[in-house]
């Protein structure tokens, strides 16, 4: 199997990470990975079709938000918040409050 691609902190832009976020149901995924959990795709939109979360993963992970990780069937992803953090100070937490 492919090894994921992410970018580096380095090539982050905010345009990509708004953009990203800009989507209920990525939004949804970055404020339950917010409190640095690591959960595979299932647990997080458990009812949702595979295809629709594969693509709004991919955004996340293409987009620098989240890290995902393979381990035999299962894709586990993490919010690449130390990153974040680091390009954009306060930015994440601003998305994260409701």
């Amino acid at each position: 199997m492919a090894e994921l691609e992410h970018p580096d902190r380095d090539e982050l832009t905010i345009e990509a990470v708004l953009a990203a976020l800009d989507h209920p149901v990525r939004l949804r995924v970055v404020r339950t990975l917010a409190d640095g959990s690591e959960q595979t795709c299932r647990q997080i939109l458990p009812d949702m079709t595979k295809s629709s979360a594969s693509h709004h993963w991919r955004v996340l992970r293409e987009n620098g938000i989240v890290a995902q990780r393979r381990e035999g069937r299962n894709l586990f992803m993490q919010l690449r918040r130390a990153d974040l953090d680091s390009r954009f100070p306060g930015v994440l937490d601003a998305v994260i409050r409701r």
